[in-house]
């Protein structure tokens, strides 16, 4: 059996600021490695002047994408994950006010924004997200390294392995997976459900208690950010004007029930307590995935599903669970989900891609579709057989999506796009619970090894780099 690489779901679900986890995410990561590497190699407090580099994708779309500004703050020694998003705006006034950042909060260089952030719109052979960091010493000397956000804010360093991704004989796993086949081999010969199986893997790094408050920590800033972008009205930044929409249609949706809640736990309890029809249920379901995604196009904080542009389709969906299928769900039921959702992003990661800049959309949209397909189907009773049947279906139809953002801004067609992409996985749980997934006539290993070969046919323009699509049809003097 090949080697299969052990992804955590905590790789795939990974908590940090918008609007992409691979041109702001990864970039700030990458950051932060470099300033680990300076530190190592004992030169930090020798530098005079620093450079950063982007190309490709990064440099085609990096200012709407906030790559910047997100691989400064990771110099200035800031992490996404804790910074307060409000104060972003502020850090990078004050660089560019006074030509100075404070490398790892503690040493002074000077630093020229518009000048020592280089785009190149060539493209690197290894990846269509690279980056070079460039120090230059006291002594004249320079210092270099090349970075690639190769999606989902997973960050690769030239000339080492793969961040976030730990070789199963560096850490033994009881069920190591690399396709779907094997996950269902296990689930049949261990008598064990796909969570079960996913969690034993999980406790190979981490204890119950770790892997429990990780999940509350990932499902509390997925709450935060439907709840955060459910009561936030205005426009979104960037230039386009697009309206925020998600507050207006929370607040219709609830009618008079507005005033019943102070915070974002009595919100979803007030949610559950109204009266939903159909209609509504697909309304609140697009609802949820914009206001996660009006969020995201902030800079503000989401966790990546499997990435920052498809961050509102998993937590629309499992609010679907939560306040229609099942109002005595609780922590259990969560945690089940995302250790399904995760296991089944990480069968895409490694078998084809979930980053834009290679495959397109259907790789982010796509992606995050099929996790929340089998997540929800696995939740409502589906057997595991059915579980890979509601993947399948999900990504099945959206093989070939384009990613073409106007002006490079995760907001057209992005944000309506993760609420197509969880009633798409709705509509795919409920097709696999009712069918008999032996006699499926595609598998999820084949829509993976689909995916990836649509990928390499895809023509560049249509992989996150403005240069075709919408991106071109819509110009930014139009909105």
């Amino acid at each position: 059996m090949e080697k299969a690489a052990f992804i955590s779901i905590f790789d795939m679900l990974k908590i940090g600021v918008g609007p992409s986890s691979s041109h702001t995410l990864g970039p700030w990561r990458a950051s932060q490695g470099w300033i680990e590497a300076l530190k190592q190699n004992h030169i930090i407090d020798k530098i005079q002047k620093i450079e950063i580099h982007l190309y490709g994708s990064l440099s085609l779309t990096g200012k709407g994408h906030a790559t910047d500004i997100a691989a400064v703050l990771g110099l200035c020694g800031h992490d996404p994950v804790t910074i307060n998003t409000l104060t972003i705006a502020e850090k990078i006034d004050f660089i560019k006010a006074n030509s100075e950042l404070h490398l790892d909060k503690a040493i002074r260089v000077p630093f020229h924004f518009e000048k020592d952030i280089v785009f190149h719109k060539h493209f690197l052979d290894f990846h269509p997200n690279g980056m070079m960091y460039k120090a230059i010493l006291n002594d004249n000397t320079s210092y270099e390294s090349f970075f690639y956000s190769i999606g989902g804010g997973f960050v690769v360093k030239e000339g080492q392995e793969e961040d976030g991704q730990k070789l199963q004989e560096l850490n033994p796993l009881p069920f190591p997976i690399q396709y779907a086949t094997e996950l269902q081999h296990y689930c049949e010969k261990e008598k064990k459900d796909i969570a079960e199986i996913v969690l034993a893997n999980e406790r190979s790094l981490r204890s119950d208690q770790q892997i429990d408050a990780a999940l509350k920590a990932v499902w509390n800033v997925m709450l935060e950010s439907m709840y955060l972008g459910c009561h936030t009205g205005g426009t979104l930044p960037g230039g386009l004007n697009v309206s925020r929409r998600a507050a207006n249609m929370n607040k219709k949706l609830l009618a008079g029930n507005v005033e019943h809640y102070q915070n974002k736990e009595q919100w979803l309890e007030t949610i559950r307590s109204t009266e939903v029809q159909f209609r509504q249920i697909l309304q609140w379901v697009s609802c949820l995935a914009i206001a996660v995604n009006e969020v995201n196009a902030s800079l503000g904080r989401v966790v990546t599903a499997p990435t920052n542009g498809s961050s509102g389709t998993l937590p629309a969906v499992l609010m679907y669970y939560l306040c229609i299928e099942n109002h005595q769900a609780g922590f259990e039921e969560i945690k089940k989900f995302l250790l399904v959702a995760g296991e089944i992003g990480s069968l895409f990661k490694k078998g084809a891609t979930i980053s834009a800049a290679m495959g397109g959309c259907q790789a982010e949209i796509g992606v995050s579709s099929a996790m929340a397909a089998g997540a929800l189907c696995f939740l409502m009773g589906g057997s595991t057989a059915q579980v890979l049947m509601a993947s399948e279906i999900a990504m099945e139809h959206h093989l070939g999506l384009t990613c073409d953002p106007v002006a490079g801004l995760v907001q057209v067609p992005c944000i309506e796009r993760n609420a197509m992409g969880a009633i798409k996985a709705i509509n795919a749980a409920e097709i696999a619970i009712e069918s008999d997934a032996s006699k499926a006539k595609i598998s999820l290993d084949k829509v993976v090894s689909t995916m990836w070969e649509t990928t390499k046919d895809m023509s560049s323009r249509y992989k996150e780099t403005s240069k075709g699509g919408l991106a071109l049809q819509v110009m930014h003097t139009d909105c």
